[in-house]
């Protein structure tokens, strides 16, 4: 079986190049590979013949993308088509990775699969316009909607509170906003297991319990021995960001546990495994 596996530079791509290898030959591209935004991408998608293509690159920095709404669209929603579209032709299923940010957080309880979708901002429009090209041109689909991913690759949030403490800065976050904190690694390894099963259809995958950013700063300090360190408990519009944020995107992993799969562990226990091994690569 040949899987392509799309933003294979970013931290869940990295991810899924190590938990697919043992499923057939891997084929990581990233943007230097594979522009999405050009024209001959479809065809570069179906010359490399595969049986499946895992997407996973995306724009994904949620106020860029409110800034250049348009770039977010090239990228996320038409850039996504034009890998349905070589998918199509190539006769391969297709995998592609969306986010909580579709939905627009009115609910207080998790978000089901069967929930309508309705995006507050940029990001979250292209994402699900690149869910609605994805089952319009792909006979075989699988759509894994996740949040609030960190991984010991790339930029994210875990690491901002790191380099934050480091540097001796003020540390701020918001407690309004609630949802499920979600290791790469435990995503990737997810994502193999429905592909390796030949799953298809939508399903919300993230590690299991939730909590607001505050919580989430909390015990990322109190887990790298740094629990001494104040954070200050902020509002949203306290930010002036230009993307408004859910303020409650927890999914309900409903799809996932009908399918007989066991819950991802919870979310504090992922994140002590993500910082120690980010410890030890850092040695």
């Amino acid at each position: 079986m040949r899987i392509v596996v799309t933003g294979a530079e970013g931290q869940l791509g990295v991810e899924l190049l190590r938990t697919l290898a043992p499923h057939g030959e891997v084929i990581g591209v990233d943007i230097a590979d594979l522009d999405v935004t050009h024209p001959d991408c479809a065809d570069r998608v179906a010359a490399l013949d595969p049986d499946w293509v895992v997407h996973a690159a995306a724009m994904t920095d949620v106020d860029g993308c409110e800034r250049d709404p348009a770039g977010a669209t090239a990228v996320n929603a038409e850039g996504t088509g034009r890998v349905a579209e070589g998918c199509r032709r190539a006769d391969a299923a297709l995998v592609y990775l969306s986010t909580d940010y579709v939905f627009d957080g009115r609910k207080r309880t998790p978000y089901t699969e069967e929930d309508i979708a309705a995006p507050l901002n940029a990001y979250g429009r292209s994402k699900l316009e690149g869910e609605r090209a994805v089952r319009s041109l792909v006979s075989r689909w699988l759509i894994v909607r996740t949040a609030w991913l960190y991984g010991t690759h790339g930029r994210n949030f875990v690491k901002t509170i790191l380099g934050k403490v480091k540097a001796g800065e003020r540390l701020r976050v918001v407690d309004d906003q609630v949802g499920s904190p979600t290791y790469a690694a435990d995503l990737a390894g997810a994502v193999t297991m429905l592909l390796s099963q030949g799953r298809t259809g939508l399903f919300h995958v993230t590690n299991s319990g939730s909590c607001s950013w505050y919580a989430f700063a909390r015990e990322i300090l109190r887990l790298a021995g740094a629990d001494v360190v104040s954070v200050d408990r902020m509002a949203s519009d306290e930010l002036n960001r230009p993307a408004r944020r859910p303020a409650y995107s927890v999914l309900e992993n409903a799809a996932w546990r009908a399918a007989g799969f066991p819950p991802l562990r919870p979310w504090p226990e992922a994140l002590a495994d993500m910082l120690s091994a980010l410890r030890l690569s850092s040695r």
